[in-house]
C-alpha cells in the first residue's frame, strides 16, 4: 500500500462516518414531517409548536456535519487530483479498492432510497398544509364577505336579490 493510499482510506472513513450521520438526519427529517403531519391532523397546535422548536435546535447542530463534508470532500479531491466540485461519490467509487467501494456504493444507495422517500414525505406535507391554508381563507371569504358586493340569493318567485351588508347570520326569515 502506498503512503497516498493510507490517508485516502482514512478519509474515506471519515467520509462513512459523515454520511452516517446524514443517513440519520434524513431517517430524522422523515420522521419529523410524518410527525408534524399528524399533529396538524389532530389540530394540536401547541406540540406542532413543541416539534418545530426541536427541529430548529437539531438543525443548528447539524451545520457542523455538513461543515465536515465539505473538510473531507475538499481533502479526498486534493488527495485524488481534482477540484472539489468534481469529487462526487461516483468519482471516489472509481478511486477505491473493493472493500471501501461496496462500503461507499451501500451509503450512496441508502442516501437515494431515502431522499427519494423525503421527497415523497415533504410533497405530503405540504400539500396538506396548502389545503389547510386554501380551507381557512375559503372560510374567512365565506365568513366576513371578502371582496364581494354581496351574495346573490333567490326569492320564492324565482327573482333574485343580492345581499349585502350583511355579516355573519341573516336573522331576516
Amino acid at each position: 500500500m502506498s503512503a497516498t493510499a493510507i490517508p485516502i482510506q482514512d478519509k474515506v472513513d471519515e467520509l462513512l462516518a459523515v454520511l452516517d450521520k446524514d443517513i440519520q438526519h434524513i431517517q430524522d427529517s422523515f420522521r419529523w414531517l410524518k410527525e408534524l403531519r399528524s399533529l396538524v391532523i389532530k389540530r394540536d397546535y401547541p406540540a406542532a409548536s413543541s416539534l418545530l422548536g426541536s427541529i430548529r435546535a437539531q438543525i443548528d447542530s447539524y451545520a457542523a456535519n455538513e461543515l465536515e463534508r465539505k473538510s473531507v470532500r475538499e481533502d479526498l479531491a486534493n488527495a485524488l487530483g481534482c477540484s472539489a466540485s468534481q469529487m462526487t461519490l461516483s468519482a471516489l467509487e472509481a478511486a477505491l479498492p473493493k472493500e471501501k467501494k461496496a462500503q461507499v456504493t451501500d451509503r450512496k444507495t441508502k442516501l437515494r432510497t431515502l431522499i427519494n422517500q423525503l421527497r415523497c414525505e415533504y410533497l405530503c406535507t405540504a400539500l396538506l398544509l396548502s389545503d389547510c391554508a386554501r380551507f381557512n381563507n375559503l372560510l374567512l371569504r365565506a365568513l366576513f364577505n371578502f371582496g364581494k358586493k354581496g351574495t346573490l340569493y333567490y326569492k320564492p318567485n324565482g327573482a333574485t336579490k343580492r345581499r349585502a351588508n350583511t355579516t355573519f347570520v341573516d336573522m331576516k326569515l
